[in-house]
């Protein structure tokens, strides 16, 4: 059976922007829509998703890892049918920083299990580690999460360029979060598209705004996704709109998927 499943990371150059947050509520859209998805907790060694969700799960990444326990034992379903999240382990510093041999090896244990999926989300550490970048590599999308403060479009532009350098990278698509205005966002999209196209001579995707919306940390303390609590805020209908997109992309990517894994490992 040829691959329908798209594989997306998501990430950010620096922490703290709501990327966490948006790759959960972006996978709850998704499933909303009749997707099956699986978020993965990427961010090995400073899990933080389960928190997110108020979860305790009973195995993670390292499980699976370590062959202890197969990946059907450790998927935590959010819903009866099609929402599931893979937790990672927490204050477990050899996993921040694996080896290529050992990223392989936790890959290739997962591939066979990821095509039930439409769409498999990977929630990435913030920064530029080896390991961010191996996963960012081995999705077929990534997704750049920026705020309009200036650290985190320099950030954003360094990680960028650092992919495009080590693997030729060159598909990135930006979701603006936190943005006061549609004007704002744009223009903070303009800023991170104008340094790539002038340093790397390539630039990004806008993939859709975020609105700034007090329901967002709300949601967070209430340990629940956005597109449940508040289906109806602003944030909300803004990760709507970008699930819509990125259901048309997937549409569109189907024949290239067909000839690729889920995750592609020869990096």
């Amino acid at each position: 059976m040829p691959n329908t499943t798209l594989s997306i990371a998501i990430m950010s150059g620096k922490g703290g922007v709501g990327k966490t947050s948006l790759a959960l509520n972006l996978a709850c859209a998704l499933h909303q829509n009749s997707f099956k998805t699986l978020l993965i907790d990427c961010d090995l060694g400073l899990a933080n998703l389960d928190v997110l969700l108020g979860i305790t799960p009973e195995g993670n990444l390292q499980n699976v890892l370590l062959g202890d326990k197969p990946l059907e034992e450790v998927l935590y379903p959010l819903e009866k049918q099609g929402f599931d999240v893979l937790p990672a382990a927490s204050g477990v510093p050899e996993l921040a920083d694996m080896n290529a041999d050992t990223r392989d090896l936790l890959l290739r244990r997962l591939e066979p299990s990821l095509g039930r999926y439409d769409f498999v989300f990977m929630d990435l550490g913030a920064g530029i580690s080896d390991t961010v970048q191996s996963f960012a590599a081995m999705a077929a999308l990534r997704i750049v999460v920026v705020t309009p403060e200036p650290t985190s479009l320099t950030d954003s532009y360094a990680m960028i360029k650092v992919l495009n350098n080590r693997y030729g990278l060159r598909n990135f698509m930006v979701v603006v979060n936190e943005a006061a205005s549609a004007k704002e966002a744009q223009d903070t999209f303009e800023k991170l598209a104008g340094a790539c196209r002038h340093f790397v001579h390539f630039e990004p995707v806008m993939l859709g705004p975020v609105r700034f919306d007090e329901n967002v940390s709300e949601a967070v303390c209430l340990q629940k996704p956005l597109m449940r609590c508040y289906p109806g805020s602003p944030a909300a209908q803004d990760i709507q709109n970008i699930a819509q997109r990125l259901q048309k992309a997937r549409l569109n990517m189907l024949d290239w998927l067909g000839q690729r894994g889920i995750l592609h490992l020869d990096v």
